[in-house]
């Protein structure tokens, strides 16, 4: 096969969604592939930040006075785990995996809380520090942006 061939050959499988082609005869054997294989590459988490609950104001006489339900989310205190870039979150390594972490867990540092996957790549969120999952703030497969709170934890 002369090289006007081959190059006619890479044309057509860069034009198509085809990923690989392969060809053998008596003389030659040739094989095109596309695309790559994901990887994995392990992040550390940004920094944590300070998770307050927002000061509250008195409330003006007439008003409604909140319920003890609506002020247990401003009980809950700790450091959020962000995402440090853009992509989805994955709580799981594979669809019928265990999660990495769950709620009231006690992980150590570097161990794997998510996968954020970004472009194709696996990045791995690990633990800065030893810590107790407060509360884990995304579901499983959904967008993240950058900074979008991840989990909420207790540092220990």
């Amino acid at each position: 096969m002369d090289i006007k061939d081959l190059r006619l050959l890479i044309k057509l499988v860069t034009e198509t969604d085809i990923t690989e082609f392969e060809m053998d005869n008596a003389d030659e054997k040739i094989i095109i592939k596309r695309g790559h294989k994901p990887e994995y590459i392990s992040v550390a988490a940004p920094a944590m930040q300070q998770y307050a609950a927002p000061a509250y104001q008195a409330a003006p006489a007439g008003a409604p006075v909140a319920s003890a339900a609506s002020a247990a989310p401003a009980a809950e205190a700790g450091d959020v785990v962000t995402s440090p870039i853009v992509g989805t979150f994955y709580a799981a390594p594979g669809p019928d995996a265990d999660p990495y972490v769950t709620v009231g867990q006690v992980v150590e540092k570097g161990q794997v809380l998510c996968i954020v996957e970004a472009m194709k790549l696996m990045n791995e969120i690990e633990a800065e520090c030893k810590c107790k999952i407060l509360k884990i703030c995304k579901d499983n497969a959904q967008a993240v942006e950058f900074g979008d709170s991840l989990f909420v934890i207790q540092k220990l």
